[in-house]
């Protein structure tokens, strides 16, 4: 921003979070109804910026690590408030319009000035070594190359990670040329010194990066119009979501973004179950976790769509399998992957752990909030009894938040995955009419 802004200095995350903070509450509390769910859901989503912040600065520093501690237990605590406030959201029958105090025309140039800059944080940052697996698998997948370190990366990123980075790496590779060998750091908080990468799988991340950040706020922009009837809220949401001081420290992760992006177009699609069907499969083949998913939108198709969405999402694995099978090297490979794909294993306890399970709580409590986990997932199957888009998207956040209790690779820090929906149902409007038997095509 240096070169288009005169003695521009990028804003620190605790001056963002106070800033950002102060004009969310200008813009979205209702002074005149000062005990409504939105302002106590509002100050709920404020209470997540000093956890973030206490996490962010700490990280990596032996000193600070008791600050650290702090703030996993902080965000775990909002994090608990929130998944109650959305497994209760289907009570909550009366639901006025309360519109932001800003015009449309404000919001949208609010919102479109808050993505350049944070598009110009991503291009000047530096991505994590996670983000730029997706390129570097991309590449392997080109050249059908596999080796051990598949299996290490399918732990943590399924085969339809490095499919959606296919397309942005050979673009990016044909404009860079030969430049798109030299190297470059990454960020990587393991290691002493910075990871140096090929130039072209740092690009790439920062590109997919910002189509994943640009999809979920055209998919929330879209959601508001089609699904709510009302551009105002969907504009309203969008904004919001850029405003959290969570979206401006972690704009450029993909590992975050990618997942919620996906999810929030299986909600745009929910009128077409293929097109769902196809969004939740690859997204339970790009991260694992949306698997926990299926009881719910099963059930929500149950009266008409099934058969399609079900033939959407297996199509999409099958997909994914079938890209497993090219990369592989020989069978034994394949049949390991398949395994690290749905997950046929025992859950990680040593070694893979990372975020507060890695460094200050015993591994073994995650199994008891894992087994919670599931039948709070097959539960979803069963009640409500008649599920509505409303529920379908309180819901799908609940259970993607939950995961973030016992997720063991980032500590609870994909706040992506849940905070799109998160944000929709907060600001919904009463969707009981939105059953598949009406509003399926």
């Amino acid at each position: 921003m240096r070169e288009l802004l005169i003695n521009y200095e990028p804003v620190v995350p605790s001056t963002w979070a106070y800033l950002a903070s102060l004009l969310m509450i200008a813009l979205y509390f209702k002074f005149n109804r000062i005990l409504s769910i939105r302002n106590w859901d509002l100050m709920g989503l404020i209470l997540l910026a000093p956890a973030l912040l206490m996490i962010k600065h700490a990280s990596g520093h032996a000193e600070s690590r008791s600050i650290e501690h702090a703030g996993y237990i902080w965000l775990f605590s909002v994090s608990g408030m929130f998944l109650l406030r959305l497994l209760l959201d289907a009570l909550m029958v009366r639901r006025p319009l309360l519109e932001p105090n800003l015009t449309v025309g404000g919001l949208t140039f609010l919102g479109i000035s808050l993505c350049v800059f944070l598009i110009a944080n991503v291009i000047t940052g530096r991505p994590d070594a996670a983000d730029v697996a997706g390129s570097e698998r991309a590449a392997d997948l080109r050249e059908r190359e596999a080796s051990q370190d598949e299996l290490n990366s399918l732990s943590t990123h399924g085969p339809g990670f490095p499919l959606i980075f296919l397309l942005p790496q050979i673009s990016t590779q044909s404009v860079l040329g030969e430049n798109g060998e030299e190297q470059a750091p990454v960020a990587d908080k393991g290691a002493a010194d910075p990871e140096v990468v090929a130039l072209v799988h740092v690009v790439t991340a920062q590109v997919v990066a910002i189509l994943a950040q640009l999809a979920i706020v055209i998919g929330i922009v879209l959601v508001g119009v089609r699904h709510f009837d009302n551009i105002k809220t969907g504009i309203a949401v969008a904004t919001l979501y850029l405003l959290l001081p969570y979206t401006a420290m972690w704009t450029g992760s993909v590992t975050h973004a990618l997942p919620g992006a996906l999810l929030v177009w299986a909600i745009v699609f929910y009128r077409w179950p293929l097109l769902a069907g196809a969004m939740v499969g690859l997204a339970f083949g790009t991260i694992y976790y949306p698997a926990f998913l299926l009881p719910l939108w099963i059930s929500f198709y149950w009266q008409k769509g099934l058969a399609r969405f079900l033939a959407g999402g297996f199509a999409m694995v099958g997909l994914l399998v079938v890209v497993l099978a090219y990369q592989s090297t020989d069978t034994a490979m394949f049949w390991a992957q398949v395994q690290q794909m749905f997950g046929l294993r025992l859950p990680a306890s040593t070694g893979e752990l990372s975020g507060a399970w890695g460094l200050y709580w015993r591994p073994v409590y995650r199994f008891p909030i894992l087994i919670a986990h599931v039948c709070l997932s097959l539960s979803m199957a069963l009640w409500p009894a008649q599920k509505n888009l409303g529920t379908l998207i309180a819901y799908s956040a609940a259970m993607m938040l939950a995961t973030q209790f016992w997720h063991a690779h980032s500590g609870g820090l994909a706040l992506a995955w849940y905070l799109p929906l998160l944000l929709l149902t907060i600001f919904r409007p009463n969707l009981e009419d939105r059953v598949a038997i009406a509003v399926v095509r």
